[in-house]
Order: C-alpha cells, then structure tokens, then sequence
C-alpha cells in the first residue's frame, strides 16, 4: 500500500509523536448538552487559541469538532487524547485553563474533570 498520502497528510497536520488531540462536542442539530450557539462558541475558541498555540508557541496539539461525544450532560464536552481525559462545562474560559493546565503542563484540570474512575482509570 503506497503512505504517500498518508505522509503528505501528517506533514500538512503536523502530527508528531506526543501530538494531543482535543475533542469537542458542538454543532448539534438538537440541543443536548449545551446549546448550538454555546457550542459553536466554544468551537471558535477552541479553534483560534490552537492555531495560535500551534503557530507562535509550536505546542503539539490538535483539535476535532465532534457533533456528539454522547455525554450530554454541562457541556459542551471535551476530551483529549492520548490521555483519554474528559471535561464538563467547556466554555472559552474553562477551554483557556485546559489549554493552559493540561496541554502546556500536563496537569488535569480537577474542577471540570468527569471523574472516570469508576472504569478503572487511575
């Protein structure tokens, strides 16, 4: 199988080895969890602050808009991976501490974490 394709593709991304992907739930038809205009919001926060990250502080990181993560409940909802860590309440303000705690340090951000220990996550 010829990965010309694929290698072209992670260059234009920019994936690297320890790229962080966030996911956020928004553009749904009906609203869930949030409203379409909170989503949307959160959306376009979410969207610009990356590529500034990206572009002036060359932070490894990705980001995906979702129609549904099947969380609906205090969203909108993120969740980045490889982490496999998920967020309630993602406004802009709360998105700007998890860019700030959990992709730049590492750091869960505790306050908006869903708590998935009861799956056996540590």
């Amino acid at each position: 199988m010829d990965n010309d394709p694929f290698q072209s593709l992670v260059k234009k991304l920019k994936i690297k080895p320890g790229v962080k992907h966030i996911f956020l739930c928004a553009d749904q038809r009906r609203a869930k969890c949030c409203s379409y205009e909170d989503g949307m919001k959160s959306w376009d926060y979410l969207k610009n602050r990356t590529a500034e990250l990206v572009r002036e502080e060359k932070i490894n990181v990705l980001r995906t808009k979702a129609n549904c993560l099947r969380f609906c409940f205090k969203g909108p909802i993120i969740v980045i991976y490889p982490d496999a860590v998920w967020y309630h309440s993602c406004t802009p303000v709360v998105i700007e501490k998890i860019l700030e705690r959990h992709i730049k340090q590492g750091k869960v951000v505790k306050e908006y974490e869903i708590n998935l220990r009861f799956l056996g996550k540590k």
